[in-house]
């Protein structure tokens, strides 16, 4: 083998469930001793440290503080963007670093504190962390949403994701019943995963009928109990290294995970823009490239873990790669981000950690997804208890081409996926649309206002319906 073959030698967990607990400064150094200690490395031995964004705070330094912390100097810093695939593109470049002898050992951590957040909110009290950002900077994200969707309100994921989840169920002909007994069927078994994962947010059991609608809709037709649960306050870290270094310093054979094969690609940035609103374009060929470079197959996976954020992110990696939402091997080896915790960005640092201590227990092959944006983004990993297959890099496999977005319209256009948005006290607040203009001009989005209207939209299928839109030029508003 390869001197500079990358493997993963330390992994590293945390859950804090007191509030106030600490900040995110202090969960990566938590994280980044813990890993470093299981891989047996010296933290200030530590050649690169690279971060994922926090939506908890943000530092003035972010990667200089950790690696102070740590009393490391490493030559390779990185502090990433917002995204769920964010991890996932840290991990690949710590690899192909250390393939190509630029370094021989890395750390990728991650870290939130929302819960502890939104407990000082609730006090009434200021956040007291340490060295902030001064002047804050603006916002991690790679690009800023569409005019058009923020002319209508629609930015927030549990917005985006229903409205791909209604055109998915109007396309396969699914009653709403039917969506929602399939998706309690579907992630009534994560919730058994989350409850045996003693860094899970969630741990109580749920049955399908449970989550079927059990609880309020946050945005329709979701509800509470089915969507990632954002405010934790959760780290995790990942150690990797040559095989030389991991020789040096005595790690046994049975704790290294290799990256056997890994692979991007992308959807379009704005969900109107999808040419099928349900359906991704660019699963299928990640999932090909990410298999076709770790020389295996969705067969021989002796664990998955897709990202599951919303149902609709588990149907439509399911449907791409023809994977049983219901099959032997489960959809998650955490809980998923509904019960295990979804911490912002850091998620997929959760699933690798835990993928690669259920490697080095049982020994065998595993896929971890990432999924980024409003289903934007895609990851798909391959590790392995064996070393083999092509690391591959973040060019994308797939670069989806959309259709056109129209802004201010006025006329008759159809229903191609909605959501209804519901406040706080579970109360139906508007409507959100995406609609197909006539003779194929493009898509536009729409709000719907009443609350005659919004109990039909809720209450019967309103994918295919004609409406007719109105305009102040900058917003368009939906009636039938």
């Amino acid at each position: 083998m390869d001197p500079r073959t990358p493997c993963l030698i330390g992994i590293a967990q945390r859950t804090i469930r007191e509030q106030p607990g600490p900040e995110p400064l202090d969960l990566w150094e938590a994280v980044a001793r813990d890993a470093a200690a299981d891989a047996r490395l010296p933290v200030e031995r530590l050649d690169s440290i690279q971060i994922v964004y926090s939506d908890s705070w943000q530092y003035d330094s972010p990667v200089g503080r950790l690696a102070g912390r740590l009393g490391a100097a490493p030559r390779h810093r990185a502090y990433s963007k917002v995204s769920g695939t964010a991890p996932q593109l840290l991990i690949g470049a710590a690899a192909a670093g250390i393939a190509a002898g630029e370094f021989d050992s890395a750390l990728v951590a991650g870290a939130e504190a929302l819960a502890t957040r939104r407990a000082y909110r609730l006090a009434g009290e200021h956040v007291p962390w340490s060295h902030p950002a001064d002047p804050k900077p603006p916002y991690g994200w790679e690009r800023p949403p569409h005019p058009a969707e923020l002319a209508h309100g629609l930015f927030l994921p549990v917005h985006t994701y229903a409205i791909m989840e209604t055109a998915r169920r109007a396309a396969l002909g699914i009653s709403i019943e039917e969506e929602m007994r399939d998706r309690g069927r579907m992630m009534a078994p994560m919730t058994e995963v989350a409850a045996a994962n003693p860094h899970a947010w969630r741990r109580t059991v749920r049955t399908p009928s449970e989550l079927a609608r059990g609880d309020r809709f946050v945005g329709w037709p979701y509800t509470r109990s089915t969507v990632a649960v954002l405010e934790v306050d959760q780290a995790a870290a990942v150690v990797l290294a040559s095989t030389r270094l991991a020789d040096r310093l005595g790690v046994p054979a049975a704790q290294r995970v290799y990256l056997r094969g890994w692979a991007y690609g992308e959807d379009t940035w704005e969900v109107a823009a999808r040419p099928a609103l349900g359906a991704s374009q660019a699963i299928p060929r990640v999932a090909e490239a990410a298999f076709e470079r770790a020389g295996l197959g969705l067969g021989d996976m002796d664990a998955i873990d897709l990202y599951s954020c919303f149902a609709i992110a588990l149907r439509q990696a399911c449907d791409a790669i023809g994977l049983d939402p219901l099959e032997r091997r489960g959809l998650t080896v955490t809980g998923g981000l509904p019960y295990a915790g979804g911490p912002a960005s850091d998620y997929v640092l959760h699933s690798t950690a835990t993928m690669a201590g259920l490697l080095r227990a049982q020994s065998g092959h595993g896929l971890v997804t990432g999924v980024g944006m409003h289903l934007t983004k895609h990851t798909y990993a391959v590790w392995s208890s064996e070393p083999g297959g092509r690391l591959g890099d973040a060019a994308p496999v797939f670069v989806a081409k959309g259709v056109p977005i129209v802004g201010a319209y006025e006329g008759p256009a159809v229903v191609a996926g909605y959501t209804v948005a519901h406040g706080r006290d579970g109360g139906a607040e508007r409507g959100i649309l995406v609609v197909d203009l006539p003779g194929g001009g493009g898509r536009a989005h729409a709000v719907v206002e009443g609350a005659e209207l919004l109990a039909d939209a809720e209450g019967r299928e309103l994918v295919g319906e004609e409406v007719q839109l109105t305009t102040d030029g900058k917003a368009n508003v939906a009636a039938w």
